[in-house]
């Protein structure tokens, strides 16, 4: 899949870290919902995300910031900021789903192309809730299945018709699609000229699955990125005791790095020997979260990744207003 602003794919040859442009996301701030009393008012997010160190960003869920394009266009812009992408969330395996499912694309595309984003990250919803009940199987049956794949690519061509975007999908802790046999199947199921890979080096962890070697297998499909380390002791005891992934995150779960899985020198070298233009936004989900907590973190962790070689300009060609 050919993404806006990216260089062909070489077969060959050594990228450089200059591809890899850094930024961060809401999450990182313990938002997770639009509108929530235990999270931290945009304005301070964005504030301190600029303090931090990070030029570019992903919208968090849609409502969080200003909708009205202008006002965000604003809003970034006076600080500094350029938009990356945003998030949208959908269960296109079910059957009632679809109609829904699409207006929200095509609401969270439209904000990105007055924005100057290029890439809706859709992510499939989880089938444990925030206290950890089931909402549904864990698994999919074939025709569940079958709806999913045929429907992502669906809403992957009218964003790209409509709105110019690119559609990366999200693997997802509690989702159908988490391990490394269900990401391969998904990859494999689908349409790359349609739907391209948002490969959260965390999540990916979390399920068990292998980073590096869906990198290898699968490098045309690596559409864009989430940085993401994982603990391994409280992974190790979320699998003891069968917890969700809102229950993992309140025990931290996600960490900061370097402490965590995967490892980020060899990840990050994979990535840029690609040698294609990347976003990689830095996520570490905190929710709920003391408001004072995220900007340290977040500052440290910019650091780090910067003396891993990545950087936070702009792509040449690649609209950034």
């Amino acid at each position: 899949m050919t993404t806006p602003g990216a260089e062909p794919r070489s077969s060959g040859g050594t990228g450089v870290a200059s591809h890899i442009r850094l930024g961060s996301a809401p999450d990182s701030w313990g938002v997770w919902f639009a509108d929530d009393a235990a999270q931290m008012p945009w304005e301070q997010f964005l504030d301190e995300l600029v303090e931090a160190g990070y030029r570019w960003i992903e919208l968090g869920p849609y409502g969080y910031l200003p909708n009205d394009p202008e006002r965000l266009r604003d809003e970034v812009g006076k600080r500094g900021l350029h938009v990356s992408g945003a998030g949208v969330e959908g269960a296109l395996h079910s059957e009632g789903n679809f109609a829904h499912d699409v207006e929200a694309a095509r609401k969270v595309a439209a904000l990105l192309e007055a924005t100057g984003g290029k890439y809706l990250v859709y992510l499939p919803r989880m089938y444990r809730n925030l206290a950890g009940d089931f909402l549904e199987s864990a698994t999919l049956d074939a025709e569940d299945w079958r709806r999913l794949v045929t429907r992502v690519g669906e809403v992957g061509k009218i964003v790209r018709d409509e709105f110019g975007i690119s559609l990366v999908f999200h693997p997802h802790a509690d989702s159908h699609v988490c391990t490394q046999e269900q990401v391969e199947r998904f990859l494999n199921d689908t349409d790359p000229n349609s739907v391209s890979l948002c490969l959260d080096t965390g999540h990916i962890s979390y399920g068990g699955g292998d980073n590096l070697a869906l990198i290898r297998k699968y490098p045309d499909r690596i559409g864009y990125v989430h940085l993401k380390q994982v603990d391994p002791k409280v992974l190790d005891r979320v699998r003891a005791e069968g917890l969700s992934f809102s229950e993992a995150v309140r025990l931290d779960v996600a960490c900061e790095p370097p402490s965590g899985i995967p490892k980020m020198e060899p990840l990050v070298d994979a990535l840029e020997r690609l040698n294609v233009d990347l976003f990689a936004i830095v996520e570490q989900d905190m929710y709920p979260c003391d408001p004072s907590r995220p900007l340290p973190i977040a500052t440290r962790t910019r650091r780090y990744y910067g003396s891993c070689g990545l950087g936070s300009g702009s792509f040449e060609g690649l609209s950034a207003q």
